[in-house]
């Protein structure tokens, strides 16, 4: 039996178009919105440069050197300043379901805390109704109206935790 090896490491310059097609892969294997959400964000294109400032950080997960997935924090605008946005936590279908995707989110998590933040706000869709759950049982807690100006109109669940 070989053992699954996955590497976590933070975004590369030649990772845009492998991320890309992971996030819009899943929206169309979801049958999620394509306007007003993350599939029709032109920043989809280039992760990498929007990552480039400062509190912003996005875990890549690679395996035999093949990128699988993504998971990540952004200061989004309109946020407190002490609040940043978990962001583009997407992952391919053969690799759900095994903690991969968990790991992610663990990573995104402590660099939100490391980067000194005190609480963590997603914007989702009912569509990704497991990753919902997910973030419920992590001790997010829904809130009524957005809290930021991501530009992603159609999401219309908002969630916020206290780190």
């Amino acid at each position: 039996m070989t053992e699954q090896i996955i590497k976590f490491r933070q975004i590369e310059r030649g990772d845009n178009a492998y991320l890309a097609e992971i996030i819009r892969t899943v929206f169309v294997e979801y049958d999620a919105p394509r306007i007003g959400t993350v599939y029709s964000d032109p920043t989809t294109n280039a992760l990498y440069e929007l990552f480039d400032r400062e509190n912003a950080v996005l875990w890549v997960a690679e395996e035999k050197s093949k990128i699988i997935g993504c998971c990540g924090i952004y200061p989004t605008d309109g946020l407190e300043g002490d609040t940043v946005e978990l962001v583009k936590f997407y992952l391919q279908s053969s690799s759900r379901g095994v903690g991969i995707g968990k790991k992610m989110f663990e990573l995104s998590l402590a660099s939100a805390a490391e980067h000194g933040f005190k609480k963590i706000y997603i914007e989702s869709l009912p569509h990704f109704s497991k990753a919902v759950l997910i973030y419920e049982n992590y001790g997010f807690q829904r809130i009524p109206s957005a809290l930021a100006d991501s530009g992603h109109t159609s999401c219309n669940i908002w969630m916020i935790k206290d780190l």
